[in-house]
């Protein structure tokens, strides 16, 4: 793959790529650039974490990266995920790693890497208090998008803590793309303003995009990144957002539900799933529709099909009906991986008894 190949498949992972020219730089300077993403293993794994960060990843694996993913067990527990439990957030970690195998993401050529283990490391709180004394508290306040909160939210000494190692992760992993959602962009670029100072380097930021939560839109937010969070699917409202277990029938359910206004494709979630799951998976969508109104029409792109509906030529129950079958086929090797797989369907189970907090 030449340069060219790899920076447009980056640039389809990246909704926002701060900055492209770096990026170029990086991969004319590096074969194998690091690039990074953490998650805080919390509740069940919904879509986008699931399908879309597959996507993504294997995209950046391709394109040359070399990923580490770090499972951010302390992060977790300093949000108060899963009620501060730590043994039950690990066994959530180790069941998102299952559910990653199961939909098929490279993970032979990933590094998991989990906080337990860095923290201990020599430099690993260096770096932390490195951050911390070069940021304002306002300033970290601000980085509170990252933990699924808001500026205006009460927290914790340990949620200010939370983005300072963050930012400190960046450069303990010795990253040189922090490849992570849009929601988490206010402390890659406070990684990117300090790090110089700090005598490390300005990671390059791969932000990719939110998936709409199923519920119709709202956000009288001005802030954006407060705007990406009451927007995109969570698994605290579990109406929102189809769970890679989802049954056949729950996921029709909630699709059919689904806020989808006929001609609007401004913040339509369905269209959001036809676009960055259902054609990143197939080549071709066919919608079935009654043949008093036209019959069935197939599309080999996004672009028609988007076009087709605003000109009403698509009925959202038609598209609906078209995305519950292709999700079903999507997320079917899944439920057999973690019925016929004892390890796995062991830790669902736990996950699933497990109390999740926000």
């Amino acid at each position: 793959m030449d340069l060219e190949e790899k920076i447009n498949l980056i640039k389809e992972v990246g909704e926002e790529i701060i900055t492209e020219q770096e990026l170029r730089e990086l991969l004319e300077t590096k074969d194998h650039p690091i690039a990074y993403d953490g998650f805080e293993p919390s509740g069940q794994m919904h879509i986008a974490q699931g399908i879309l960060r597959t996507i993504n990843v294997n995209k950046m694996i391709k394109a040359g990266i070399h990923f580490k993913m770090l499972v951010a067990d302390w992060f977790a527990w300093m949000n108060n995920k899963m009620g501060g439990d730590l043994e039950k957030i690990r066994t959530t970690g180790k069941y998102f790693i299952e559910l990653w195998k199961a939909c098929g993401m490279k993970t032979e050529k990933i590094d998991f890497i989990w906080s337990k283990d860095i923290i201990k490391e020599e430099g690993h709180w260096k770096k932390t208090i490195e951050i911390a004394r070069s940021s304002t508290v306002k300033r970290i306040i601000r980085c509170s998008q990252i933990m699924g909160r808001k500026e205006t939210d009460i927290l914790s000494g340990a949620q200010i803590i939370y983005p300072c190692m963050q930012a400190g992760d960046i450069f303990h992993l010795k990253a040189d793309i922090t490849q992570l959602g849009m929601d988490q962009r206010k402390v890659n670029v406070l990684a990117r303003e300090i790090g110089p100072k700090l005598g490390y380097w300005k990671p390059v930021v791969v932000s990719h995009h939110m998936i709409l939560g199923l519920n119709k839109p709202t956000s009288n937010s001005k802030d954006f990144a407060d705007r990406i969070l009451d927007l995109k699917m969570s698994k605290s409202n579990p109406e929102s957002a189809i769970f890679m277990t989802d049954s056949a029938e729950e996921i029709k359910r909630k699709i059919n539900k689904a806020y989808c206004p006929e001609k609007i494709v401004e913040l339509n979630p369905i269209l959001e799933y036809v676009k960055y799951i259902i054609f990143e998976k197939f080549d071709s969508i066919k919608i079935e529709g009654p043949a008093k109104f036209g019959g069935n029409l197939e599309f080999s792109n996004f672009e028609e099909l988007e076009k087709s509906y605003k000109e009403g030529k698509i009925h959202p129950l038609d598209l609906k009906n078209t995305v519950s079958e292709e999700l079903t086929k999507i997320l079917e090797p899944v439920r057999k991986y973690f019925e016929k797989n004892k390890k796995a369907k062991d830790l669902l189970e736990v996950v699933k008894q497990a109390r999740v907090t926000r």
